[in-house]
């Protein structure tokens, strides 16, 4: 798994845990669900940390916790 696809599972993990859409995270987070969607159909490669700590404030959670999770902690280098 990439960095991209850490950040889409994460996000999916955390409405299914939270119980909500994607479009009910972009709206508690002040974000455009179109942004939100682009990011999790692949159309934005490199979303903006910014918009990942708005996603947070959103959950109630913190940039750590959001990041803490077995899909970072297992992320490879990038750069090869």
């Amino acid at each position: 798994m990439n960095t991209i696809g850490a950040i889409k599972s994460r996000i999916k993990y955390l409405c299914f845990k939270n119980d909500i859409t994607i479009n009910k995270l972009a709206d508690i987070s002040g974000i455009a669900p179109s942004s939100l969607k682009n990011i999790m159909y692949g159309k934005s490669c490199n979303p903006k940390i910014i918009t990942i700590k708005m996603l947070c404030d959103g959950l109630g959670i913190t940039l750590a916790q959001f990041f803490d999770s077995p899909e970072f902690n297992n992320l490879e280098q990038e750069l090869k």
